[in-house]
């Protein structure tokens, strides 16, 4: 049975991975009209992902016997200056979602839940990946520059990447 503090701080999760999903969308939605293509593809598949990192959690608080709450969420930005500052504000997002991972692991080892712990592992391993991968595409626009043919094979590249 799960506490009601860390019920609370899970729930809280939940809102986070949901509207990571959103912001994923709403992100995919603008390369799109922008004629990134590719980029859009690889947004629209972390938004699937992001909504499935939430429903994992929603399954998990249901079956140890708490009550998952589906939250109402608020808009996410819809207008970005370039694909920069998409992903700038991407690693800016996950590093938010680690630390709250993070704060529920330490709620976790506190009050000796080893069954929340165990399953939280999965997302702290998940979060390594999203902000090494939020950095390397970065990276990646930082060599390519305003290089019109470097972003178009780059747009490619992400069009073929798959999220595990």
């Amino acid at each position: 049975m799960l506490s009601n503090s860390l019920q609370n701080k899970l729930n809280e999760q939940i809102e986070k991975e949901a509207y990571s999903s959103q912001l994923y969308l709403a992100m995919a939605s603008w390369a799109e009209v922008k004629g990134y293509t590719g980029v859009s593809e690889f947004l629209y598949g972390h938004s699937d992902e992001e909504r499935q990192h939430m429903l994992k959690i929603v399954r998990y608080v249901n079956e140890r016997g708490g009550h998952a709450i589906v939250p109402s969420l608020d808009q996410p930005k819809t207008d970005f200056e370039d694909l920069r500052s998409v992903f700038e504000q991407i690693l800016k997002h996950e590093l938010g979602v680690s630390q709250s991972i993070n704060e529920i692991v330490d709620h976790c080892l506190k009050e000796k839940d080893h069954s929340t712990n165990n399953f939280m592992q999965w997302y702290v391993s998940e979060q390594m990946e999203e902000e090494s991968l939020a950095r390397s595409i970065i990276d990646k626009l930082d060599l390519i520059g305003n290089d019109s043919a470097g972003l178009y094979l780059f747009d490619r590249e992400l069009g073929g990447f798959t999220p595990e």
